[in-house]
């Protein structure tokens, strides 16, 4: 049986979810970069393992697997030494999983919101797409309560997921200390895991590249 493959490129978020998850387990595993704006995604090769041809996409012991979240879960499930990062407790776990909804259902398309606004000729349009990621953050501070980690005192792949995503935003739309205290001293407790630089930093700072070649063009 060969390493697990994760197809897709670490400048994306969700990609350095997966990433920071395969780290903090300790997994052997191949990065396959696939870039979507190449079209790499819908060779025939690449739609029999995803037909919705989005990465990050998973590849173990001939199965495959698509989505960041499912495949953090699957994971930790599979090659953890322990389930603490996606724990079986039912009332833990779902406290993780609504973490891991509100990644992709409000803080994530925000972040996307924000991009598409800042092309607008309209300052209102930018204003409100601004306010409304202020406003996830907010949910995140409330989410932290007076606890260490978005779902208790326990670092797990919710962490992961809303870590990548959140690094993203804040060169965008930067948290205030003042303001979110909480969310602050998350983002600082995690960016000294030791696997942070690797997983998550490298990606970032290759994703901030790409944007300001894009934009000088």
């Amino acid at each position: 049986m060969g390493k697990p493959i994760i197809y897709g490129m670490d400048r994306g978020p969700t990609v350095r979810a997966v990433l920071l998850t395969a780290h903090a387990i300790g997994l052997d595993y191949e990065l396959h970069e696939i870039d979507p704006h190449k079209n790499e995604t819908k060779t025939e090769e690449f739609l029999k393992k995803n037909p919705q041809h989005t990465i990050p996409t998973l590849e173990d012991d001939g199965k495959c697997i698509w989505d960041s979240h499912a495949i953090s879960t699957y994971l930790v499930s599979k090659y953890a030494k322990d389930d603490s990062l996606y724990p079986k407790d039912l009332y833990k776990r779902a406290v993780v999983d609504q973490r891991l909804h509100f990644e992709s259902s409000v803080l994530s398309p925000r972040m996307f919101a924000f991009g598409a606004a800042r092309k607008s000729t309209d300052p209102q349009v930018l204003e409100n797409a601004r306010t409304s990621v202020l406003e996830a953050y907010d949910f995140l501070e409330k989410f932290l309560g007076g606890n260490e980690y978005l779902a208790g005192d326990s670092l797990t792949v919710a962490d992961f997921s809303i870590l990548a995503t959140f690094s993203t935003m804040i060169s965008f739309v930067p948290a205030e200390q003042e303001k979110f205290p909480g969310l602050c001293n998350w983002l600082n407790r995690l960016t000294q895991l030791p696997y942070y630089q690797k997983a998550n930093g490298d990606g970032l700072q290759r994703f901030m590249e790409h944007i300001k070649k894009l934009a000088s063009q």
